[in-house]
């Protein structure tokens, strides 16, 4: 028998630490003098859905911190991949800290929804084609794009308005390697768009509006805010922007009743960003 309340405590439980953590770690950030000199040198971007927020820490083997989206931030002095290690060390930090730290939240998720006896129904995985097959990767694709163009918009109007968003933090995210971003678009980006859809959308909407008859609108609008409040590190805008973005991925998610669509979509919303802002150094809309 299901226990659809104790599965919907597990998931409350576990967003409210990570937007605990979110605004530690964000007190960590705003303090170390190496992610304030990356934010001022890349300028303001940060529109991406990949944050999600980690246990502040320090490996001093690599000479690394830890930041909020289970990332870890390397010295600012990066050297080109010909002519040193240092990063190469970094960006193997980065990744592993992105899987552990978001694989980890995946699998709480996944062994809470076993323990509560939750039918995958619930989380939005079917044996319909809509929702497993070639359609729902198909759908995921062009929502995924779709998205990263409006991304792009609603970040240009934010600073055109005023409200700059911080894309320090992705900055030191991307790779200068190929084995670097093999490890990113392969390894990284796919968990982190499992985590985040498996929890703010399959166990954030789809259970309670399942098990406990919530209206998944109020749960999207919800979770979306939580979504975007757990990207603290991109700053107001970026709050903002990720937030909305949550909320058209929670619309898709509650019209197509697919998680793969969405896990679809968010991984090439985030991939399609590093690819043009960081591999090709191309800002669409701004120019």
């Amino acid at each position: 028998m299901t226990r659809w309340a104790g599965f919907v405590g597990l998931t409350a439980l576990l967003i409210s630490v990570l937007l605990v953590l979110t605004r530690l770690t964000q007190r960590l950030v705003e303090s170390d003098p190496q992610f304030r000199d990356s934010a001022e040198s890349t300028g303001s971007a940060g529109r991406g859905a990949d944050d999600s927020p980690t246990i502040p820490s320090e490996d001093e083997s690599v000479g690394v911190s830890s930041l909020d989206d289970g990332t870890v931030v390397g010295s600012t002095d990066r050297p080109d991949a010909t002519t040193g290690t240092a990063e190469s060390l970094s960006t193997a930090a980065l990744v592993a800290n992105v899987a552990l730290t978001q694989g980890t939240v995946a699998v709480v998720v996944a062994a809470g929804a076993w323990y509560f006896d939750v039918p995958l129904d619930a989380l939005g995985v079917t044996a319909a084609p809509a929702s497993v097959g070639l359609r729902a990767v198909l759908t995921g694709l062009v929502v995924g794009v779709v998205l990263w163009f409006g991304s792009e918009v609603m970040t240009a109007l934010s600073e055109a308005a005023g409200f700059g968003t911080d894309e320090g933090l992705r900055e030191l995210l991307a790779p200068e390697t190929t084995g670097g971003w093999l490890a990113l678009l392969g390894f990284a980006l796919p968990i982190v768009a499992v985590s985040e859809e498996l929890l703010f959308r399959a166990a954030a909407i789809g259970v309670p509006a399942a098990g406990l008859g919530t209206s998944p609108w109020v749960l999207a609008i919800v979770s979306s805010v939580a979504f975007g409040f757990c990207h603290g590190i991109q700053g107001q805008a970026g709050v903002l922007v990720t937030g909305l973005l949550g909320l058209a991925l929670a619309g898709v998610y509650v019209s197509t009743g697919s998680l793969l669509v969405v896990i679809v979509a968010h991984y090439v919303l985030n991939a399609t960003e590093f690819l043009v802002q960081e591999g090709l150094g191309v800002d669409p809309i701004g120019g």
